[in-house]
C-alpha cells in the first residue's frame, strides 16, 4: 500500500474536478461531507495533551450535551489543519466526542504543512520521517488517556479510531496497544498497514479486539495487491471483523482538501465508518 512516494506522479490521474469552481464560490470543506441525520449541536476547541515528549495540540469536539463513545482521529502526512476540525465536527454530528491531533508536535504545532493538503510531499515527508512505531505507540496511550478524562467521553462505551495516508498505521498501532479500549478501527487509504519489517503494523492483528474497516485507493493497490490479502488472512486468523475493500479513486481521496478528492467515494467511505460505529460503538 502507497508510502506517498508516488502520490505527485498521481495526481494528473486523480485530480479533483470541479474543486477549483466551488472554492470560487465560496463552498468550504464542510459542503462536501456527508450530513449527519438529525445532527448534534456541537461545540469544539484547541486543546493542549501532556505526553512522554511533550505536549500535542490538538482539537476536541462533542456535542454540547450527554456523554458519548470516543473517537481519535490521526491525520494524513499534511497533518493537522482545517479540513481535518470539519471532518471532526462533522462526525461529532453525529454523536461522537472526537479528538483529532497533530502528529508532528515534537518539531512544531499546526498548521504544518505552508498550503494544506496542496503543499508539496517533499516538504512534509520529513516530519513524517521523524514519528515511528514507539511514537506511535506512546502517542496513542496518551491521547486515548486524555480523552477517558473528559466528562463528554463515555468511557462505558467502546471508543473507535480513524487515520488517513500515513494514519493508517498508527491507527493499527493504537488498536493493539489500548485493545481493552478500541471497539473499531478504521484506515483510510493508508500506507505502509502491511510490510516486510519487523515492526509492520499487521503482525499486531493478533493483540488487537476491534472490528476494522480499512478503505484501500485503487492505485494503492494497484502497486501491492498483495497486501490486502495478507490483511484478510491476518484478519480471519484473530477472528477479528475486517471490512476490506477497493474503492475506485486514488491515493488521498477522503479528505475534502485533498487535490485528489473524490466526493462520491468518500461519502461511501463515510458511511461505511458510520455504520461500523453504529455497531461496535454504541
Amino acid at each position: 500500500m502507497c508510502d506517498q512516494d508516488h502520490f505527485e506522479d498521481d495526481l494528473k490521474r486523480y485530480s479533483r474536478r470541479n474543486f477549483g469552481t466551488l472554492a470560487a464560490a465560496g463552498v468550504g470543506a464542510a459542503l462536501l461531507l456527508p450530513t449527519a441525520a438529525n445532527a448534534a449541536e456541537v461545540a469544539g476547541q484547541d486543546v493542549l495533551i501532556k505526553t512522554p515528549d511533550g505536549e500535542c495540540d490538538a482539537y476536541f469536539v462533542a456535542p454540547k450535551t450527554g456523554v458519548h463513545a470516543a473517537v481519535l482521529i490521526w491525520p494524513d502526512i499534511f497533518g493537522l489543519r482545517p479540513s481535518f476540525r470539519e471532518m471532526a465536527g462533522r462526525l461529532a454530528e453525529s454523536g461522537y466526542s472526537v479528538l483529532v491531533v497533530n502528529p508532528f508536535y515534537r518539531k512544531q504545532k499546526a498548521p504544518t504543512a505552508a498550503e494544506g493538503a496542496k503543499t508539496p510531499i517533499s516538504e512534509v515527508r520529513p516530519l513524517a520521517q521523524t514519528l515511528n512505531a514507539t511514537t506511535h505507540t506512546t502517542d496513542a496511550q496518551a491521547f486515548v488517556a486524555w480523552l477517558d478524562t473528559q466528562p463528554q467521553v463515555d468511557k462505558n462505551k467502546k471508543m473507535g479510531t480513524t487515520g488517513y495516508c500515513m494514519g493508517g498505521p498508527i491507527v493499527l498501532r493504537t488498536a493493539a496497544t489500548v485493545a481493552d479500549r478500541v471497539g473499531a478501527a478504521v484506515t483510510f487509504h493508508g500506507g505502509g498497514l502491511v510490510t516486510e519489517n519487523a515492526d509492520s503494523p499487521h503482525l499486531l492483528i493478533p493483540k488487537m479486539k476491534a472490528q476494522f474497516l480499512i478503505a484501500v485507493a485503487e492505485n494503492d493497490d494497484e502497486r501491492d495487491p498483495k497486501a490486502k490479502v495478507v490483511l484478510k488472512d491476518a484478519f480471519a486468523d484473530a477472528q477479528l471483523k475486517a471490512e476490506i475493500e477497493v474503492y475506485p479513486a486514488g491515493h488521498g481521496w477522503c479528505p475534502p482538501d485533498s487535490r485528489v478528492h473524490d466526493p462520491e467515494q468518500a461519502a461511501k467511505a463515510w458511511q461505511r465508518m458510520l455504520l461500523l460505529f453504529e455497531k461496535t460503538l454504541a
